[in-house]
Order: C-alpha cells, then sequence, then structure tokens
C-alpha cells in the first residue's frame, strides 16, 4: 500500500480538510507547492483587454511569477499609484483602465523587464 495516495476522508477535530492532498486546509501541501520563488530578472508584459469586459478596458500585467504574496504586494502599489481599482488573477495583476504607458514606467523603476 503506498502511504502518500492515502488521504482523510472523516475526521473529528481537523476542521475543514483539503480535497486535493488530503491534509487541513490549515496545512495544505498542494498548495504550497505551487507558490514559484521570485526571479532576480522579472519579465512583465503589459497588454489591454476589452472583450467579455462590457466595453470597459484593463490592463494586464502578465507573465508574473506564480507567488500569492509577491502578486498581492504589487497589485497594492501598482493600484495605489495608478489610483484605479484591480484585481489579483493567477500569474496576472489587472488594473481598470488603460494605464500602460504609467506602469511601464513603474515596473521599469522596480527593475523588471516591460514587454508590450
Amino acid at each position: 500500500m503506498n502511504r502518500d495516495r492515502l488521504r482523510v476522508v472523516f475526521a473529528t477535530g481537523v476542521g475543514r480538510v483539503c480535497v486535493t492532498c488530503g491534509w487541513p486546509a490549515d496545512d495544505c501541501r498542494c498548495s504550497k507547492a505551487a507558490e514559484e520563488p521570485v526571479p532576480k530578472k522579472v519579465v512583465a508584459k503589459l497588454r489591454l483587454e476589452k472583450k467579455g469586459r462590457g466595453g470597459k478596458s484593463v490592463t494586464v500585467i502578465d507573465g508574473l511569477p506564480r507567488n500569492e504574496a509577491f502578486l498581492e504586494g504589487l497589485a497594492k502599489e501598482l493600484k495605489k499609484a495608478c489610483g484605479t481599482g484591480g484585481a489579483v488573477r493567477e500569474g496576472s495583476v489587472e488594473l481598470q483602465g488603460d494605464c500602460r504607458d504609467r506602469l511601464r514606467g513603474l515596473l521599469e523603476a522596480r527593475g523588471y523587464q516591460v514587454k508590450g
């Protein structure tokens, strides 16, 4: 029997259990494995999207490392600098409106290579 494939079906006192790895939700192993380290050279790809958004434009910064803490911090700083709202998606940051020109300068000041 392979012990790695065992998972908890029901347990009292544990609370929520992750359906993927079977560990308690607070100590989930699968979500921590998905965190990528932040590389020294970050390449950010800027693009403007309008489709599927009711005619509103959204600036997307894509190609970022899939690190939740890094993305949250970057999004917070960029939203504050641009004075706009936004959201964090998997590996990207979305900001409301067309702010590509301003973002290009902000990202280059942080030492990132900007494309698009």
